[in-house]
């Protein structure tokens, strides 16, 4: 890859795996994993969400490596996962069981998280038996199950067909996006980030964002635009926490409240004041501690300690 695809210092750089291996999904697409922290700690595991790769995780890693086992995966076509036949929802459902099956032990539970893409394929999992296998409670980040598109911001249009139609077209565009520039930096955080986003966490999601091939962005684009996973919700049973960010451009609120009020098992519901759409590197501390209360509530101590 040409570009840099993350930041290399600070808080937002990834952290060096402790190992890493292929998981290989129904349709043979071969999905880069990486495994954090020690064996016998409880499990996590991290899906990011379109045009990211596992670098979108670095802080939750960092933090929760200490005394978890966080395994985080790359979605076909991003980051070092190759793309792979196919871009669905069913795809996206066949890699993360793919992902389970192949880093946890038989019956063996963790706690799954999702962003945005990464949230809607766990949504997407949910009637898999794989998944009620391996998935002990859910984190929702910054995603929603429909109208996608429709309910988008990042236009200051009102809403309607209008907007809906110009939306489309922005978001699924294949033109690339070239080098990180201050221009490039100021569009990002305008339409992905709280306005209080501090320069750091503009780079660190810059870098990421931009170093998605362009190919990868549009298909993908394609398949959240037609998303519909409204049933789905309704077959995650799995006790499930929701956080949103209240200035989401991309998914706003209504998104995260809709699921809160769909969601047969919901947990809790976090309203993050002040944050966007990339809640994971914007309020980094707010999400680890979703994360880790989930582990704590529902890991019990002889998986904890197994």
């Amino acid at each position: 890859m040409s570009r840099v695809a993350h930041v290399t210092e600070g808080r937002y750089a990834p952290p060096v795996p402790r190992r890493e291996f292929v998981a290989v999904s129904a349709d043979g697409a071969r999905l880069h994993v990486e495994v954090h922290g020690e064996d016998g700690a409880p499990a996590v595991v991290l899906a990011h969400g379109w045009t990211c790769s596992t670098a979108f995780w670095a802080a939750q890693i960092r933090d929760l490596a200490k005394d978890h086992r966080v395994i985080a995966y790359d979605q076909r076509g991003h980051g070092r996962s190759p793309a792979g036949p196919a871009h669905s929802t069913t795809a996206l459902a066949d890699d993360l069981v793919a992902v389970l099956g192949a880093a946890l032990a038989p019956a063996e539970r963790a706690v799954v998280a999702g962003h945005s893409m990464g949230g809607m394929t766990i949504m997407a999992a949910s009637g898999r038996p794989e998944f009620a296998e391996h998935a002990a409670a859910a984190l929702l980040c910054s995603t929603g199950s429909a109208r996608l598109v429709a309910e988008a911001q990042v236009l200051p249009l009102r809403p309607g067909r209008a907007r809906t139609r110009i939306t489309g077209a922005v978001l699924g565009s294949r033109a690339p996006l070239g080098p990180v520039t201050p221009v490039a930096r100021k569009v990002l955080k305008y339409a992905t980030m709280g306005p209080g986003s501090a320069p750091d966490k503009v780079e660190a999601c810059a870098r990421i964002v931009h170093a998605c091939p362009t190919g990868v962005r549009h298909a993908w684009s394609q398949v959240l635009a037609g998303l519909d996973l409204d049933a789905d919700v309704a077959r995650l049973t799995v006790p499930t926490a929701v956080i949103g960010g209240k200035d989401d451009r991309l998914t706003p609120v209504v998104h995260a409240r809709g699921l809160a009020a769909a969601l047969p098992n919901c947990v809790g519901l976090t309203e993050l004041t002040g944050m966007g759409h990339m809640t994971p590197i914007e309020a980094p501390e707010a999400v680890t501690k979703a994360v880790r209360e989930l582990t704590m509530l529902y890991l019990d101590q002889k998986e904890k300690t197994s």
